[in-house]
Order: structure tokens, then sequence, then C-alpha cells
């Protein structure tokens, strides 16, 4: 399992969607007037899914990690990993657009978060493939 290239890829995407988050900034805005905040409202209820996603996408790589007896079932959760970081991806870039304040806000270094994520989940479903090719020439060899 550790001996294989594609389980550190996973770590390490792994340890970026839930690690991270807490390490660098998405976004910061300056603090101007405090309103109540609707719950129900389509910003603050993207506001709660993006933590949500970041876990998701942690949770999966990690149980991506321990069906390596599985490499299909592997293959296919890598490209589910790919999926929720691009969601996610999209949804920071939704709300990065849309964060009020003319010129106090900033979007910080946590925004390549998902695209580092990605990144890892690719090169990581590269190596599955190079293991499943070479299982499979072996078995042509029998």
């Amino acid at each position: 399992m550790i001996q294989r290239i594609q389980t550190l890829y996973l770590l390490v995407a792994a340890i970026v969607s839930a690690g991270l988050i807490f390490v660098f900034n998405l976004w910061t805005v300056a603090e101007t007037k405090k309103y109540a905040i609707d719950l129900f409202s389509e910003a603050s209820l993207l506001n709660k899914l993006v933590p949500v996603l970041f876990f998701l996408s942690a949770i999966v790589a990690v149980i991506s990690i321990f069906s390596y007896k599985d490499r299909q079932k592997q293959f296919v959760l890598g490209r589910v990993i790919m999926l929720i970081n691009l969601f996610l991806l999209g949804v920071l870039i939704y709300l990065s657009l849309n964060l009020p304040g003319e010129g106090s806000s900033e979007k910080g270094i946590g925004m390549f978060i998902p695209t580092v994520a990605i990144l890892f989940s690719v090169m990581a479903n590269r190596a599955i493939k190079k293991d499943e090719d070479l299982v499979k020439s072996v078995d042509r060899l029998r």
C-alpha cells in the first residue's frame, strides 16, 4: 500500500484538501458594518458548503488509499476527487467574484488548494493506470 506512488499522491491530496484550509486564507473581507445574516441566502449556503466539500474530498482520497486492492475502484474514486474539487473550485470562484466591499477584499492563496488537489489526483490516476497496464501485460504473458 505505502510502497505505491499513487498512495503518496492521494495522501498529499487528502492533506492538501483537509489540512491546508486551516493554514491559508480563502479570502479576507474588511469589517465595515455588520448586518443580520440571512441563513437561507444563496451566499451563506455556499459558504457553508465550502468546508464540507474540502473534507469530502479528503475523505474520498483516504477511502481511495485504502482501496488499493481494487485498482478500478481506486481509479474511479480518483475521478470523483477531481469532480468534487472542480465543483469546489467553481464555488470558490463564484464566491470570490461576489465578495462584498469595493477595494477592501482580498483573495487568499487558499483559492488554489482545489487546483493542487486536482493535480495530485491526476498524478495518482496516471500511476494507477500504469499499474493496471502492467498487470494486464503480465496476464497476457501467462
